[in-house]
């Protein structure tokens, strides 16, 4: 018997190549300002703006603080003369172009629409997500994309979830799974929502949050069995 009718699935890193795209936009964007780029400094921004994002998250910071920050504070590390403001923009408009897909997403989304309403549920801007999603191909399997700019919140927050779920016809919560690889952002927005979680955690990331998702996964193929109701 099928578990699930509504999934509410994350982007970035459960759909979408999140890592590759930053990359490869972080690479374009420092070229083309004539700056240096490496994996070092790529490493570097990389863990500064997940900190920034994950006080986000917490409600200690604004969406703006992170634009404002994460750069200059990379430029300055470095010893970089440039100016941070400068630099995010033209990343902005870099990673609306990247839409590298995770493995299996399409696959994934394509069986899934047969039998269930997709949504997509991503913390970030909307501009930027909503390129790269109609980019990725994904767009066509999805009744609708849910961004926390226009939701005027952000995963965790309930009030996101709010938002969402008065936006879904006939929305019924114990016939929804949220679904996604982070567990301060998916996985606690969904016990703070009161749904059924499925934490996907590519390449065996271990739990040390004390968080409890009602399933986990290792692979994107193994959630259309844990949906439909094939998987015990």
């Amino acid at each position: 018997m099928q578990r699930y009718d509504v999934l509410l699935l994350d982007a970035d890193g459960t759909l979408l190549d999140f890592h590759a795209a930053e990359k490869a936009a972080m690479g374009r964007c420092f070229i083309s300002l004539g700056l240096p780029f490496d994996d070092t400094i790529h490493r570097r921004y990389s863990a500064i703006n997940q900190s920034l994002w994950q006080q986000f998250e917490r409600g200690e910071i604004s969406k703006a603080e992170i634009g404002e920050n994460r750069f200059q504070r990379v430029l300055d590390e470095f010893s970089i003369p440039f100016d941070g403001k400068r630099v995010e923009q033209a990343y902005r408009e870099a990673l609306g172009e990247e839409a590298q897909l995770v493995p299996g997403a399409l696959e994934l989304c394509r069986t899934l629409a047969e039998r269930c309403r997709l949504y997509i549920v991503t913390n970030g801007v909307s501009k930027t997500q909503y390129r790269r999603i109609a980019l990725s191909g994904l767009k066509g399997y999805f009744e609708e994309v849910f961004v926390s700019e226009d939701a005027g919140a952000q995963k965790p927050q309930r009030e996101y979830f709010d938002y969402v779920f008065a936006r879904i016809p006939g929305f019924c919560r114990e016939r929804a799974l949220l679904v996604g690889d982070s567990l301060t952002s998916d996985i606690q927005g969904g016990v703070n929502a009161g749904l059924d979680t499925c934490w996907y955690r590519p390449a065996g990331t271990k739990n040390l949050s004390g968080l409890r998702p009602t399933w986990e996964i290792d692979t994107l193929s193994g959630l259309a069995p844990l949906v439909l109701g094939e998987r015990r």
